[in-house]
């Protein structure tokens, strides 16, 4: 008599699940590991020359300097294994025509990750993370962010401030001014907090906006 053997499908693995178990992604997080990247990039030769001219319009920005060297800092520390996972699972645009007039955007699976804005001459950030991170108990509560950790992440108290959106573990952070920027995404914490969001939705799939990437941004997030 024939056995009925009936078996659980197996999950596919999604994300950078693919190349990195969650041990490594934790300890990447926290900053105990250097992850291992590919030596080469996949490229899209139609899209690298689709979106040149507007790079070139952003090198003729008096904020150009700044936002090369902030997307240089961002490419090395808060995107993991960004060589192998360029344009799969983050993308970045450059001008991108949207109404909030956004000088440059990084982007994971549907979800801004960090944008980068003219402010007169200089330059204001946006960067989106879980509130969890960074209330006092590690709660999604709005009255206990810690407000003490966002003004000693930055230059002076002024240069920063935050909004809360409609998901319960979610809010951004804006931050004014490039010295100030620097210092925010340099800040211990606030690293772990970048790390642990843009982890969040890399491992949720492939990029929904592959075709808006600009070769020429990513060369700069993607240097030695």
């Amino acid at each position: 008599m024939a056995t009925d053997v009936r078996t659980t499908p197996r999950r596919r693995t999604t994300g950078l699940r693919q190349f990195l178990d969650p041990e490594l992604q934790r300890d990447w997080i926290e900053g105990k590991t250097e992850l291992g990247d590919a030596d080469e990039r996949s490229e899209s030769l139609e899209l690298r020359f689709k979106y040149l001219p507007r790079f070139q319009k952003l090198l003729r920005r008096p904020q150009a300097q700044d936002v090369l060297e902030i997307l240089s800092h961002y490419g090395r520390n808060c995107i993991p294994i960004p060589r192998r996972s360029e344009r799969q699972y983050w993308s970045v645009s450059c001008l991108p025509s949207t109404s909030d007039k956004p000088l440059i955007r990084v982007n994971a699976s549907w979800m801004e990750l960090f944008t980068l804005y003219a402010d007169g001459e200089g330059i204001r950030a946006r960067a989106l993370v879980h509130l969890s991170d960074f209330t006092t108990d590690h709660s999604a509560v709005q009255d206990r962010l810690d407000g003490a950790l966002l003004e000693h992440s930055v230059e002076t108290p002024d240069d920063v401030s935050y909004f809360f959106t409609r998901s319960a573990d979610m809010f951004g952070i804006n931050v004014r001014g490039a010295a100030s920027i620097r210092r925010f995404l340099a800040e211990r914490r606030v690293l772990s907090a970048i790390r642990t969001f843009n982890l969040t939705h890399m491992n949720r799939g492939r990029n929904a906006y592959q075709a808006s990437h600009c070769y020429s941004l990513a060369d700069h997030m993607l240097a030695n």
